[in-house]
């Protein structure tokens, strides 16, 4: 690497979590640097926003076209190189679709697009553009996770019968969307988050895991979706069953109504020769169980890891990684694959999240909407 990349943001002014998240991530590895950014929907907000995170204030800008019309006669020398998005759903595509056609890189955060047919659309974009889309499904990136990968895709759990998967959360057992609570206000509304509220927003990180995990499709799925809250039309709790492409059957239990919870995503895979437990909220632990060895727990640079896990362990044994750093390994395998095109050179299968796993979730969202419709009738996910 010769350079610090250079990146521009859509969203995640002052005040906003994910931005925020996205920005420290992205910082980590020391691989790339905020330049530029439209941060707020309001230019006066946005400059603001700028200006507390020390950018120039020319490079600050009112609107996400502004931003890359300018960014785009800049010099090459100094331009951004890619676009980070971090807007509620409706304000996914059309950023990403312009930074990709006048000719940047895109990271954006899930679910991919606010309709099926934009995420096929830029599906499209991406590929005539030629440019590098990844997706943050952010978890993907723990280093247990990707031992629990590494151990499925080398047999060592065997044939893969039976998959439990859920994400818990209690953060809207309340009206919290009646307050001024806005992160509430627009996972609750239809034109910003989409056809799918615990669906799209937690949902889709349950669906990703499942299938990266296991590298198993899901082919078909029957949801049971709740709406509880007063007055919501998008769910907000969901249970559901799954059969995948290799006949395993399995359960996905999602809700943002389950009181007390905070972050509780977890998996389980079991095979014929071992199962896998592994929960988000305890990051640091990769329980596995054999037919006639003793329980093993995986620790992050521990040992018997493979190679896959040990590539994103950054700090010794015992020290914890979790969150922000699974987030950074996005950052860091998408920064990597960005030097490599600049320096001519190609990767075969960069590991980040893409517009196929983007795609993916769009259809879940859609085949589980479209089961609970119909009394939780067996949907194909096409």
């Amino acid at each position: 690497m010769s350079r610090k990349l250079r990146m521009g943001m859509v969203g995640g002014g002052t005040g906003s979590f994910i931005g925020d998240v996205h920005r420290k991530a992205a910082a980590i590895d020391g691989m790339i640097e905020l330049v530029c950014g439209a941060f707020s929907s309001t230019a006066e907000k946005s400059i603001a926003s700028g200006l507390a995170l020390n950018l120039e204030k020319s490079r600050c800008y009112g609107t996400f076209e502004e931003m890359i019309e300018k960014e785009k006669a800049l010099p090459e020398a100094t331009r951004m190189d890619f676009v980070a998005i971090v807007t509620p759903n409706h304000m996914h595509f059309p950023p990403a679709k312009m930074a990709l056609e006048n000719g940047f890189h895109v990271v954006c955060d899930k679910p991919v697009t606010l309709t099926l047919e934009e995420a096929e659309e830029l599906q499209k974009v991406i590929a005539k553009s030629g440019k590098l889309f990844a997706l943050t499904h952010n978890y993907t990136g723990n280093s247990m996770v990707k031992q629990a990968r590494a151990m499925v895709a080398k047999g060592e759990l065997g044939t893969i019968r039976k998959i439990q998967a859920q994400y818990l959360q209690g953060w809207l057992s309340t009206s919290l969307e009646k307050t001024d609570q806005k992160q509430a206000a627009w996972r609750v509304d239809p034109k910003k988050s989409g056809i799918g509220g615990a669906l799209g927003d937690i949902g889709t990180h349950a669906e990703n895991l499942i299938e990266y995990i296991t590298g198993l499709k899901i082919e078909e799925i029957a949801a049971d979706l709740g709406r509880f809250g007063e007055g919501r039309v998008l769910d907000d709790d969901g249970n559901m069953l799954i059969r995948m492409e290799n006949g395993a059957k399995g359960t996905i239990s999602i809700s943002q109504i389950a009181l007390g919870e905070e972050n509780n995503l977890g998996i389980k895979v079991y095979g014929t020769k071992g199962s896998l437990e592994w929960y988000q909220e305890n990051p640091n632990e990769l329980i596995t169980r054999w037919l006639e060895e003793p329980k093993k727990i995986y620790t992050p640079n521990g040992n018997g890891l493979h190679e896959e896990a040990l590539e994103v362990s950054r700090i010794p044994a015992g020290h914890p990684e979790g969150y922000l750093e699974a987030f950074a390994t996005i950052y860091k395998n998408f920064a990597t694959h960005v030097n490599a095109v600049n320096h001519g050179q190609s990767i075969n299968k960069p590991d980040y999240p893409t517009i196929e796993d983007g795609v993916r979730g769009m259809k879940f969202i859609y085949a589980a909407v479209e089961s609970d419709r119909n009394n939780a009738a067996w949907t194909k996910i096409n």
